[in-house]
């Protein structure tokens, strides 16, 4: 009996969530493209709106605070929205400006080498090199990926930019990041 009662609190969530999103979409959409100026953006904010009120629709104390609660919900998606751009902007700005003086000091042939180098390498040494050194990770991190301990990638860091020194001479290799 009591399953069948939940039953039909769900379902008059479903139809009560439509009902408010029928209600409430629109002015929701205009509030968040205000906030973003971007309309497909906006429909996504409103969508990710509703669904985490969704779940909250029978912990509502006052029902009619439910524009309430959607536009609180919409300003602080937007946030969150804006937040994490600036975040990629800046990492993409980090790794432009650091991939263009490093690319402004070494000639293509040089890269090349490397890469020549780094194929040569056995895959887990190469793993952990590409892993500490271009995705910038830490030891634990890398560890983790490989399947190893930190005492491990210490080592296959260390083959590997030994077996880097002889490939390549006159380069400076450091194991310091």
């Amino acid at each position: 009996m009591l399953s069948a009662d939940v039953r039909q609190i769900e379902m008059a969530d479903h139809g009560l969530i439509g009902e408010l999103y029928l209600g409430h979409a629109d002015a929701a959409v205009r509030l968040a493209y205000l906030l973003t100026g971007d309309r497909d953006v906006a429909e996504d904010l409103v969508q990710d709106a509703f669904v985490r009120l969704a779940g909250r629709l029978l912990h509502l104390r006052d029902p009619n605070a439910f524009e309430a609660y959607l536009r609180k919900t919409v300003v602080n998606l937007s946030n969150s929205y804006f937040r994490r751009r600036r975040v990629e902007r800046n990492y993409e700005m980090r790794l432009h400006t650091s991939g263009e003086s490093a690319a402004s000091n070494r000639s293509f042939e040089d890269r090349e080498a490397l890469a020549r180098a780094l194929r040569q390498l056995p895959q887990r040494q190469r793993a952990a090199i590409v892993l500490r050194f271009y995705e910038d990770l830490s030891e634990a991190q890398t560890a983790e990926i490989i399947g190893c301990r930190p005492g491990t990638v210490k080592s296959l860091v260390s083959r590997a930019l030994e077996a880097l020194r002889k490939e390549i001479p006159g380069r400076e290799w450091s194991e310091e990041r």
